[in-house]
C-alpha cells in the first residue's frame, strides 16, 4: 500500500514539475527565439515531447516509488530533489532565458544523476526496477544531443 501512496505523490510531484517547467517555457516553442534557431535535423516533432515526457515521469515515478519504500534517507530525497530543480530548470535556462550553452550544462548534470541513480541503486531489491529509467536515459541522451546541436551552430 505504501508503494501505491508513493507513486501517487510522486506522479503529483513529477507531471507538477513538468507544468511548472512549461510555465517558465511560455510560448517560446512557438516564437520567433525558437523558430529561428538552427534546429538538429532530427529533432522530433512537438508532439514527441509530451509524449515522452508522460512515459518516463510514469516509470521515473514508479522507480522512485520502489527506492523511497525502500532506501528512504535524507541523501535519496536530495539526489531526488536536485534532479527535480535541475529538470525543472533547464525550461527556464533554455527557452526563457536563452541561455543555450547553461542549458546544456543543466541537462549533462541531470543525465549525470539519473545515471547515478540507475547505477548505485540498482542492487537486489531493485535489480529490475531500475530499467524504469531507462525511457528517462534514452531521452536526456536525445535532449542533450539537441541542446548541444543548437549551442553549437548557433
Amino acid at each position: 500500500m505504501k508503494k501505491i501512496y508513493l507513486f501517487i505523490l510522486f506522479l503529483v510531484i513529477n507531471f507538477g514539475g513538468l507544468a511548472i517547467g512549461n510555465l517558465f517555457m511560455g510560448d517560446a516553442v512557438n516564437g520567433q527565439w525558437y523558430s529561428s534557431l538552427n534546429k538538429a535535423p532530427w529533432t522530433p516533432p512537438s508532439w514527441v515531447f509530451g509524449t515522452s515526457w508522460s512515459l518516463i515521469m510514469v516509470c521515473f515515478s514508479l522507480y522512485l516509488s520502489y527506492l523511497f519504500s525502500i532506501r528512504n534517507s535524507k541523501f535519496v530525497l536530495a539526489v531526488y530533489v536536485l534532479a527535480f530543480v535541475l529538470n525543472v530548470s533547464w525550461n527556464y535556462l533554455f527557452f526563457n532565458q536563452h541561455f543555450i550553452n547553461w542549458a546544456l550544462i543543466n541537462i549533462i548534470c541531470l543525465t549525470l544523476i539519473i545515471l547515478y541513480l540507475f547505477i548505485s541503486f540498482g542492487d537486489d531489491k531493485l535489480s529490475k526496477m531500475k530499467y524504469l529509467l531507462l525511457p528517462y536515459l534514452i531521452w536526456l541522451c536525445i535532449a542533450i544531443s539537441l541542446n548541444a546541436y543548437i549551442a553549437y551552430y548557433n
